[in-house]
């Protein structure tokens, strides 16, 4: 939840309460439109907003990695400012759309990165998956205990 760069400190302030003024739109329902907010934090480099306007895109599909406001393009460019949470998101968005090498190659790199969920995910690595989109790809599985714990750690 950083941007990228900036010389004024005040700057990355502003930006993550504008950030968090948009996911409490989104997700508290209070009065305002998300999306915009989203989309300019994205185009200013906050990764927290890349990140979640890629998820948001991700249902639509995946889009193409050269076109950098593209749901890869936006979690790309968030994993290279240092977002791993974005490198996890884009390896679940892989599983599903049925790419597990790509599935694979991205929780690898969000276990280098030091996320400890991913590193779990990629020394199990299931190919099935207990969420509902994976049951439109035809490999869902019950949900089990050990998944809660994936998310908190």
């Amino acid at each position: 939840m950083t941007m990228s760069s900036s010389a004024d400190p005040d700057a990355e302030t502003k930006a993550d309460r504008l950030y968090l003024k948009a996911l409490n739109i989104q997700y508290r329902r209070e009065r305002g439109l998300w999306l915009p907010i989203m989309w300019h934090l994205a185009l200013r480099g906050h990764t927290g907003a890349m990140t979640d306007m890629a998820d948001w895109l991700a249902d639509g599909g995946m889009g193409s990695a050269k076109d950098s406001f593209s749901a890869v393009g936006l979690y790309r460019r968030a994993y290279r400012l240092g977002e791993h949470r974005a490198a996890r998101n884009l390896a679940i968005s892989w599983f599903n759309q049925n790419n597990l090498s790509a599935y694979r190659l991205w929780l690898r790199r969000a276990a280098s990165a030091g996320d400890r969920a991913a590193a779990m995910q990629l020394r199990r690595f299931e190919t099935r998956m207990w969420h509902s989109a994976a049951r439109l790809i035809h490999r869902h599985r019950p949900e089990q205990k050990r998944d809660e714990s994936d998310f908190l750690a």
